[in-house]
C-alpha cells in the first residue's frame, strides 16, 4: 500500500509500505477513506518529537471502514464505518480507569508516533473496542475527521482545562485549527468575551465568523495593552496557548488576570520561560494536557444534533497520491489560507 513515511527531520516521502495485518487479538485493520494533517505532524518533521523513528507512517486522524478484526474485538465487524481516535486506550489500566487515555500504560498516542499511522491506504488500530467509534448512519464522515483530534484537543486541553464558564473572558493565542477548535467549543459555555490573537489577518477573519468577539493582530498591535484595555486592566480569566512557541506562552502569562488560568495546548519543542517572579502571588493556575479523547462521544452527538459544524475547518482536499502537495499547502497556510486539509484514500 501507499503511505506517507517520515525519513528524519525535514524529510518525508510517499512510499510503498507493507499492508498492516492483525498482530494482536484486540487489533482492527481499517481501510482509510479520509485522513488529514495535524500541526503535530509538522512538529515531528521539525524534529520536535524524537520518539518518532524514521520509517514511520505519519498521521493519527481519520475515518474509514473496518477491513478485519482480531478474535478479541467485540464491538466492531468488517464493513463498519468508524472514526479513528488519535489516542489508543486499553480501557483497563489505572490511567484509563481515570479517563487519562493519553497516558494508557500500554497504548496512548501510538498512531503516527510509535506505530504506523493513518496517512496511508490502511492502518492497524490497537485496542479497537476502546479506540474506535462507530459512525452513526447518515453523518458527514468528512466532518467527523475533525473529531479524531483537533476538536477534542481544543475542547479538553483548552476549554475544559481552562475552566471556561458563563460570563468569563477568554483569550486564545493562535488562530490555527486547534485554536479555532477551542473557539468553537468554548461557546458551549457562553463566555462573555472570546478574544483571538494571531499574526494572520485571514485566520483572524475566520475567527470572527466562527464567533470571536474581538481579534488582535499581534504583529501590528501591542496585544498585552489591547487585552488589558478590553478587560478594564484586569486581564482575562482564561488564556489558551494554541501555538507551542516560547513567545506565545509568555504572552499568555502577560494577559492572564489574577485568579485566572493558562491552558497550554501547543506542542512545545523547546524550553519556555515561566515568570514566577511576577505570577507567584497571583493565584494563577497553569494546566498542561495531551488530549484524552474522552469527550469524543459527546462531540459526535453535538455534531449529529447540528450544534457543532466541524466542516467549517476544512479548506482543501487532496487525493492520497497528492499528499506531498497537501503538506506544502498546509505548511504555507499564511499564503494558501489553509486550515484543515482532507486527504482522500
Amino acid at each position: 500500500m501507499k503511505g506517507l513515511v517520515y525519513r528524519g527531520p525535514g524529510q518525508k516521502s510517499l512510499e510503498e509500505v507493507p499492508d498492516p495485518r492483525i498482530e494482536q487479538p484486540t487489533d482492527a485493520v481499517v481501510k482509510i477513506l479520509r485522513t488529514t494533517i495535524c500541526g503535530s505532524d509538522l512538529h515531528i518533521l521539525k524534529g520536535d518529537v524524537p520518539t518518532v523513528l524514521p520509517g514511520t507512517v505519519l498521521g493519527h486522524e481519520g475515518v474509514g471502514v473496518v477491513e478485519a478484526v482480531g478474535s478479541a474485538v467485540a464491538n466492531f465487524r468488517k464493513g463498519d464505518h468508524v472514526l479513528i481516535s488519535c489516542i489508543s486506550s486499553c480501557g483497563k489500566c489505572d490511567y484509563c480507569r481515570r479517563g487519562m487515555y493519553s497516558h494508557c500504560s500500554v497504548a496512548g498516542w501510538m498512531l503516527g508516533h510509535t506505530i504506523h499511522g493513518t496517512q496511508a491506504e490502511y492502518v492497524r488500530t490497537p485496542y479497537a473496542d476502546t479506540s474506535l467509534h462507530r459512525i452513526p448512519e447518515g453523518m458527514d464522515e468528512e466532518a467527523l475527521v475533525m473529531l479524531s483530534d483537533i476538536l477534542p484537543t481544543g475542547f479538553e486541553c483548552g476549554v475544559m482545562n481552562g475552566k471556561v464558564q458563563p460570563g468569563c473572558t477568554v483569550a486564545i493565542v493562535g488562530a490555527g485549527p486547534v485554536g479555532l477548535a477551542a473557539l468553537l467549543t468554548a461557546q458551549f459555555y457562553s463566555p462573555a468575551e472570546i478574544i483571538m490573537i494571531d499574526l494572520d489577518d485571514n485566520r483572524l477573519e475566520v475567527a470572527r465568523t466562527f464567533g470571536a468577539t474581538q481579534t488582535i493582530n499581534s504583529g501590528r498591535e501591542n496585544a498585552v495593552e489591547r487585552v488589558k484595555a478590553m478587560t478594564g486592566g484586569l486581564g482575562v480569566d482564561t488564556a489558551i496557548e494554541a501555538v507551542g512557541i516560547p513567545a506565545t506562552f509568555v504572552l499568555c502569562q502577560d494577559i492572564v488576570g489574577a485568579g485566572g488560568t493558562i491552558a497550554n495546548v501547543g506542542v512545545h519543542g523547546t524550553k519556555a520561560d515561566l515568570h514566577l517572579e511576577r505570577l507567584w502571588a497571583h493565584n494563577i493556575t497553569l494546566t498542561t494536557r495531551l488530549v484524552d479523547t474522552v469527550t469524543t462521544p459527546m462531540l459526535i452527538k453535538t455534531v449529529q444534533a447540528k450544534r457543532l459544524d466541524p466542516r467549517k475547518l476544512i479548506t482543501h482536499r487532496f487525493p492520497l497520491a497528492n499528499i506531498l502537495d497537501a503538506y506544502a499547502t498546509f505548511e504555507k497556510a499564511s499564503d494558501t489560507k489553509a486550515l484543515k486539509v482532507i486527504i482522500e484514500g
